[in-house]
């Protein structure tokens, strides 16, 4: 077990800091989990003062809500820090290495009635088993801890999960389905799944797990 994974949640609450790692490029695609994005481009909002994409909020809005530092699923001995990453053109930026969580600063926050997303690797070249490696192993009713900069646990339910072929991944669904706004506080996770396409490069299937908040 990896030093990163195996530091408990507990342990991590004198950690009140975001961890912010900024990805220095693309690595080599053989076994590296990609992030979502569309198949198609889709129409620009109307929403003038949003930015383009998926999500986004006015700019110079100020939020309310606690940014997420690390996150816990005892279920399936999932332990990391969170770090802050973009939704860029559309595209969710990948998280910056094997062992950690990106939050996407322009979805929800925690306190939010909004839709919390964070991305990790299934695995990682070089490396192998990453950060969301067993997460296909999480079932409803499942908990999920995240510890926020406020020195707070906030605790979601495991609704559902559910995978996503790549073809599928139209505007439309990943706007409806999986980073789009929601009524009620919710968090998110996305990462890879089903057959990996060797010739492309890439996995077949993107693994969301979506909870909602309980405590």
């Amino acid at each position: 077990m990896t030093q990163q994974r195996g530091t408990s949640l507990v342990r991590r609450f004198a950690f009140l800091a975001i961890v912010t790692i900024l990805a220095t490029g693309l690595l080599p695609a053989s076994l590296l989990a990609q992030g979502v994005a569309p198949r198609e481009l889709g129409e620009m909002p109307t929403t003038g003062g949003l930015r383009p994409g998926p999500a986004g909020e006015l700019p110079g809005s100020v939020r309310a809500g606690v940014l997420p530092v690390a996150i816990r699923i005892e279920s399936v001995d999932i332990d990391a820090a969170v770090e802050q990453q973009q939704i860029v053109d559309g595209v969710m930026l990948d998280p910056s290495g094997p062992f950690i969580v990106s939050w996407y600063q322009e979805t929800g926050r925690l306190g939010e009635d909004n839709n919390m997303v964070m991305a990790g690797h299934l695995d990682y070249w070089d490396v192998g088993e990453a950060v969301f490696y067993n997460i296909g192993q999480v079932e409803p009713g499942d908990i999920i801890q995240v510890l926020g900069k406020d020195d707070q646990i906030y605790e979601f339910e495991i609704d559902w999960v559910k995978n996503f072929t790549v073809d599928d991944l139209t505007p439309e669904v990943i706007q409806s389905e999986i980073v789009g706004p929601t009524n009620v506080e919710t968090i998110t996770l996305i990462t890879c799944g089903g057959p990996f396409d060797y010739q492309a490069g890439e996995y077949q299937e993107r693994m969301v797990v979506r909870g909602t908040r309980i405590n």
